[in-house]
């Protein structure tokens, strides 16, 4: 019988995190030929985590530019993989999550009829404008796709709440913690030697990240007022901020809080190092949708600085709490978590309801099934 040919297709840092677990697994498999397309949406980035991952892309769109548009990063894709598809004729096209190559990646399968899986499918806020562009850029990947990956029940069912068959969904957890199984070390020593100078027994380092188009602006600002008023008001506390790279976003946090005490602003770090920073901090505050599940595994409670979430599992388990981007509330809800003992120790035992390390496994054997190579009974993660 002839192998099932699988194309994995990612662009972006967070994606290629994901997906990186899952291609180790398609390779691994006798039954599929395994191809990886990247598109480097993000470049810089997406390369830290394909050489962490020992991941060689079969070809690499190289879409990136300097202040690029989502109608530019959408048609580059879908122009350049109309003739890696041509060539391949792959069987079935992997895209994960909610960027612009997700859906580019979806609609350019779509217009050669290929078969696309979801991995990560079925999030929801219910916002087409928050988060944006990502909200719609699932939905749109979700109305092509025809194997859904959903990491959680809570995913399947809103997929089911839109019509999708209960036979082409697959509760798999998120590959994420597959991927955390590898880069988190007890005795990890950075390669940022600022990170090695704190003390992380005796403060509580806050580790933050903030760049979401959403809070451009007065979102940015206010998150940036609210940590320079949380280091002023607690002095046992350090800041590490992962500034992104992006002008719109570093002008702003460069303006309110470079040279602060106890504030350190550092460029978004490699894979490892971020995770192993979380494992190391006190608590996180983000506007990330990843970390929202990569630090309650490791029980790190997470102030989300974001209206919406379209991961509501870990607010209902306790150990996210959601946010927005209003001044008092920022500082409001850090202080109590920073002075709080109790209330940490809740929210940082919480159970992570994300995934137990097995989500590539399961992918692998649902695509196995599909397509009819084998017929076993699959067990979701629960």
């Amino acid at each position: 019988m002839s192998k099932i040919k699988v194309m994995s297709i990612f662009g972006t840092r967070p994606e290629a995190i994901k997906m990186a677990p899952l291609v180790k697994e398609l390779e691994k498999c006798e039954a599929i030929d395994s191809k990886v397309c990247v598109t480097a949406q993000h470049r810089e980035m997406l390369d830290q985590v394909l050489d962490l991952f020992g991941v060689k892309p079969d070809y690499d769109l190289d879409i990136m530019k300097e202040r690029q548009s989502l109608s530019g990063i959408t048609t580059r894709v879908v122009k350049g993989l109309e003739e890696i598809f041509e060539k391949e004729k792959p069987d079935l096209v992997l895209v994960h999550g909610d960027t612009t190559t997700t859906f580019a990646g979806s609609l350019a399968a779509f217009y050669q009829k290929i078969k696309v899986g979801h991995v990560e499918a079925g999030l929801r806020t219910g916002d087409k404008y928050f988060p944006y562009p990502e909200e719609m850029n699932r939905k749109l990947t979700g109305a092509i796709t025809d194997l859904h990956f959903a990491p959680t029940k809570g995913s399947k069912k809103n997929l089911l709440n839109e019509g999708v068959e209960n036979t082409d969904i697959f509760v798999t957890g998120n590959t994420v913690i597959d991927a955390m199984k590898t880069t988190v070390e007890n005795e990890y020593k950075f390669e940022t030697d600022e990170l090695n100078k704190l003390d992380y027994d005796n403060k509580k380092v806050i580790m933050i990240t903030a760049h979401r188009r959403e809070n451009w602006g007065e979102g940015i600002e206010n998150i940036c007022k609210a940590i320079k008023q949380i280091v002023e008001d607690n002095k046992d506390v350090e800041v590490v901020y992962l500034v992104h790279l992006n002008p719109v976003v570093r002008d702003v946090v460069y303006k309110y809080l470079e040279n602060i005490d106890r504030v350190h602003l550092l460029p978004p770090l490699d894979t490892k190092e971020t995770h192993n920073l979380m494992n190391k901090s006190y608590m996180i505050m983000t506007d990330s949708g990843g970390l929202q599940e990569e630090a309650p595994h490791l029980g790190k409670p997470v102030l989300v600085l974001r209206n919406v979430t379209e991961r509501p599992e870990a607010v209902e388990a306790g150990t996210v709490r959601l946010l927005g981007t209003n001044f008092n509330n920022i500082v409001d809800n850090a202080e109590v978590l920073i002075n709080n003992a109790k209330l940490y120790k809740k929210m940082s035992n919480a159970i992570n309801p994300y995934g137990d390390g097995k989500a590539s496994e399961r992918i692998v054997q649902a695509i196995l099934n599909k397509f009819g190579i084998q017929n076993v009974v699959l067990e979701e993660f629960n």
